[in-house]
C-alpha cells in the first residue's frame, strides 16, 4: 500500500514532486543491503568511539586546551571585549568536533571497520579472554560440591 502525503503537501507542487520521487526511490532501491548504510554505520561508530577516547583518554589534552583557551580569551578580551570568550570557546569546540569527524572519515574511507580493531572489544560488549576473574573464596569453595 503506497504512502500518501498529508493534504498540506498538495498545496505545493514542488513538495508533491519531492514526495513522489522520494517514495519511488525508497521502493526501488534496497537500503537493507546497501554498502552506504554499512559505511554510515561505520562512520557513526567511529565518531562515537573517537569522541569518547578524546574525553576519557585525552583528558590531559582537554585540560591543556582549556588552559590555552582561557589565556587566549584573556588576551583577546582587550581587543574584542564582547565576543572574545565566545570566539575562543567556539573555536576550541569546533576544532575538537572537526578533528573527531575528520578522524572518523579517514578511518571509514580506509575501510577499517570498528569490529576489526582488536582493542575495541569494550565497544562491542565482548568479554576479554585474557583477564579471567579469580574470586577470593574460590580456593575454599571451588572443589566442594553442594550438599542437598
Amino acid at each position: 500500500m503506497p504512502l500518501t502525503p498529508p493534504t498540506e503537501f498538495y498545496k505545493s507542487e514542488f513538495l508533491h514532486l519531492l514526495w513522489r520521487e522520494t517514495m519511488a526511490l525508497t521502493q526501488s532501491s534496497n537500503f537493507g543491503t546497501s554498502s552506504s548504510l554499512f559505511t554510515l554505520k561505520s562512520f557513526l561508530i567511529w565518531s562515537f568511539t573517537l569522541a569518547v577516547c578524546l574525553l576519557v583518554v585525552g583528558f590531559p589534552l582537554v585540560v591543556l586546551m582549556a588552559t590555552v583557551a582561557f589565556l587566549l580569551s584573556m588576551v583577546l578580551q582587550s581587543v574584542m571585549p564582547v565576543s572574545a570568550v565566545l570566539l575562543v570557546a567556539g573555536s576550541v569546540i569546533g576544532f575538537n568536533v572537526l578533528a573527531v569527524l575528520i578522524g572518523a572519515s579517514v578511518l571509514t574511507l580506509k575501510g577499517i571497520h570498528p569490529h576489526e580493531v582488536r582493542w575495541l572489544s569494550w565497544l562491542h560488549g565482548e568479554a576479554d579472554d585474557i583477564h579471567t576473574s579469580i574470586y577470593a573464596a574460590c580456593p575454599l569453595t571451588c572443589d566442594t560440591e553442594p550438599k542437598f
